[in-house]
């Protein structure tokens, strides 16, 4: 158990500050010893060392200096050898794994991975004090003496290797965290430090839902799930212990121990992974960053994608209280004209707020399941909150305690106030999901999965392990759980969950927390979305307009727009979030970015299966569809919003126009048809709506015309945008796939002729505009 010198309950643990404690043993890799070509094992000699404090200058810093044994019965090894091994999942993915002690390890089948991984052949090939794997994409040298790892692309060029004792050219007072592990004094737990190096210009990319600036170089990330709080912060909702490199591979650690990473911010040239588990199980993926997230989500699931109704608006505030209100709200969607499929009711449908029993309150709701069937034959589906920690006057406290269902101390105790349910206990999983199972039988669309980033640290678990091993893993087992019971009664796969870890992203979906009510909170979201995205999260959202306080109407008005391009859509946080609670000029803009959404359907839509079958992001970075554009790698606030439409979101207040990057390529804008060549930054000009749009040139983006509910979207009218230069002929032939809940149809474009092959032989009518 790693204790954190805070004092406050749930804080991030910072395992980096466990390697400069003077009265611990630092044990550096040195060399590899009886390694074994055809089991890809071996060992390594981890020689001793202390933290030595010393002087220059008058200066004091800690060096490390090799140490003698210290230790009675004289029966330890002064420089242990420790096994690991290097093996292959695919032509891309490399395994390399490190046991941290001689003792046995249980080796469990980890959550995070789909299954355990069969081995994969490289080509091997032996030379003097070192070995060789390789395949078409890259090959691994393992050296033996001293021990180093290089890591090569398919052009022979070494893209990261690993940062051993000695290998820095630096002072002695200011050497890098070496390739090593740390004993600590406190409590025995070992530790490693997995240290590579960093290219002068490499930049760095993921580790989650992250607010901070895009480009990771130089930053320096615990990951450990927190309740953020908001959106301007470091600390995040849902980490993922998995990057990518602009150098062109990917890191995955597989483990749920908090665990940290150095992106060059102690030393520049030196990325340190800090690894608290026994045993650190790293794979490293090679390749742009498309086939690096595939491969990443191969090994731990991709998302399934959501019901169609889910991609529409979802209509909240904190919160709705009464079945009238909830009535109205959607009386007033309709009157108004406002697309819209899901109303939210938040933490006010209890008897008391926030005080979760999943009952209705009976005073404020005459007849829930009249009112979901209503609100659904209207097309509104309806989504409701719910956390897992009980409240000792929630009348479920008790008996979750009495049957065991909980999280413990190591006292036996309650570690907290609250009753928080264990999810690694079979039976509570499924009494839990039991409270869920009546209203998804009333009709329910989603459920909210609020929370979950607060199950105690020095808890006691029913899958044996403490919070050590359990607290990063409480939200990927509560959203499996939410979401398997919504499949199993709805047949959807659709949850609205906060936080998350890797793995996660097989549980769609995810959205972005308690943003501010400022431009600095709205670009945050949307780096972190986008680095979210990153990690293998196909589906995202956020509350438009920030969630703290009544959302200026300025700034609801720029959001609004960049909150309807992407997947998913939500308006919510303190009211009032409903349109004519404003003026009559933004009731427009509310209405036109929502029918914007509503209009772009099949694409959005499209997309949406497209990206889920690869692994990839509805919402992707620039570098994501141009990874040889080098300026595309500096852009983090423009994005694409599936592969042919680039989003550039207004930031500032009262702006018209702004500054937009577009990659190599020819461009048109959306809705004023101007024609940009790319490769280059513009000055251009928004249309009717405070966001800019661009075509990539040949694109073919289909549309229908604008429904009240996407149970309405007349499919069988489609109409297809084609977006050309000046110099495109007007006899290519293009083919594409739209997608539809219930179909799929191919459609080959030749000139202004369309043919078309159906999933179900319905008849299609395609009506082709030119820009």
């Amino acid at each position: 158990m790693i204790h954190t010198k805070s004092d406050l309950l749930n804080k991030t643990i910072d395992i980096r500050e466990m390697f400069s404690e003077d009265n611990d043993l630092i044990f550096n890799a040195v060399q590899v010893s009886d390694f074994d070509k055809n089991s890809q094992t071996g060992k390594i000699r981890w020689d001793r060392y202390s933290n030595k404090p010393r002087m220059a200058f008058n200066n004091i810093a800690l060096s490390y200096e090799k140490t003698p044994i210290w230790e009675f019965p004289p029966e330890y090894e002064e420089n242990p050898c420790y096994p690991f091994s290097i093996s292959f999942v695919s032509d891309r993915t490399i395994r390399l794994k490190f046991n941290l002690g001689n003792r046995i390890v249980n080796e469990e089948q980890s959550m995070m991975l789909l299954k355990e991984p069969a081995k994969y052949n490289w080509d091997v090939e032996e030379g003097n004090d070192k070995i060789t794997y390789s395949s078409k994409y890259g090959k691994v040298v393992l050296e033996y003496n001293p021990f180093r790892i290089f890591i090569y692309d398919d052009k022979d060029n070494i893209i990261t290797q690993t940062r051993t004792f000695g290998d820095s050219y630096c002072l002695k007072n200011n050497e890098p965290i070496p390739f090593s592990i740390v004993r600590r004094s406190s409590d025995f737990k070992k530790m490693m430090a997995a240290s590579f190096g960093l290219a002068h210009d490499e930049k760095i990319y993921g580790c989650g839902e992250s607010f901070t600036r895009l480009n990771k170089r130089g930053q320096y990330i615990p990951l450990c799930t927190i309740d953020a709080n908001g959106a301007q912060t470091k600390d995040m909702y849902k980490p993922i212990p998995f990057y990518m490199s602009s150098k062109g591979y990917g890191m995955f650690v597989n483990t749920s121990t908090p665990m940290s990473f150095d992106f060059g911010s102690l030393y520049d040239d030196t990325l340190t992974t800090y690894v608290s588990d026994n045993t650190v199980d790293m794979f490293i993926f090679i390749g742009n960053p498309k086939e690096v997230v595939s491969e990443y989500t191969a090994l731990t699931g991709r998302s399934e994608v959501p019901p169609l109704w889910s991609f529409g608006l979802w209509m909240s505030r904190i919160t709705y209280k009464a079945e009238d209100e909830v009535r109205q709200v959607a009386d007033r969607l309709r009157e108004n004209k406002i697309p819209c499929d899901v109303i939210h009711i938040d933490t006010g449908w209890f008897e008391k707020d926030w005080r979760c029993d999943y009952e209705f309150s009976k005073n404020r709701f005459d007849d829930p399941r009249k009112m979901i069937e209503d609100l659904k034959e209207s097309g509104f589906h309806i989504s409701l909150w719910q956390l897992p920690y009980f409240t000792p006057y929630n009348k479920l406290y008790t008996e979750a305690i009495e049957k065991g269902y909980v999280v413990l101390s190591e006292d036996n105790e309650l570690p907290t106030e609250d009753a928080i349910i264990d999810f690694s206990n079979e039976d509570a999983v499924k009494w839990y999901q039991n409270l869920l199972r009546k209203l998804l039988e009333m009709g329910v669309g989603a459920i909210k999965a609020d929370f979950g980033e607060a199950a105690p640290i020095f808890g006691r678990y029913a899958s044996g392990k403490s919070g050590h091993y359990e607290h990063n893993l409480y939200p990927l087992r509560y959203n499996k759980a939410v979401s398997e019971v919504t499949k199993e009664v709805n047949n959807e796969s659709i949850i609205w969950a906060r936080s998350a870890w890797s793995g996660s992203q097989r549980y769609p979906l995810h959205w972005g927390g308690d943003a501010e009510n400022t431009d600095s909170a709205m670009a945050a979201s949307l780096r972190a979305g986008l680095s979210l995205g990153l990690c293998g999260f196909t589906f995202w959202s956020h509350d438009i307009g920030g969630f703290v306080r009544k959302s200026p109407e300025e700034l609801y008005t720029r959001w609004m727009p960049f909150g309807m391009l992407t997947s998913h859509s939500r308006c919510h946080g303190e009211p009032p979030k409903e349109p004519w609670e404003y003026s009559n000029e933004f009731v427009k803009i509310f209405r036109e970015s929502v029918e914007l959404k509503y209009q772009l359907m099949p694409y959005i839509y499209t997309e949406a299966v497209k990206s889920a079958m690869n692994g990839y992001p509805v919402m992707r970075t620039l570098f994501f569809e141009f990874p040889e554009d080098k300026t595309a790698w500096l852009i983090e606030d423009e994005y694409f919003f599936g592969e042919n439409l680039l989003v550039a979101p207004i930031f500032e207040p009262d702006c018209d126009n702004r500054e937009v990057y577009l990659p190599v390529g020819d461009w048109v804008q959306y809705g004023t048809n101007n024609r940009f060549k790319g490769g280059r930054w513009i000055n251009a000009k928004k249309d009717s709506l405070p966001i800019l749009i661009f075509v990539k040139d040949g694109s073919i983006i289909p549309k229908v015309a604008v429904s009240q509910c996407t149970k309405d979207i007349d499919w069988a009218n489609i109409q297809l945008d084609m977006y050309t230069t000046v110099d495109a002929k007007d006899n290519q032939k293009q083919e594409l796939n739209i997608y539809s809940d219930k179909d799929c149809v191919k459609v080959i474009v030749n000139g202004e002729t369309v043919d078309y092959v159906s999933d179900n032989n319905k008849e299609y009518n395609f009506n082709i505009i030119k820009y």
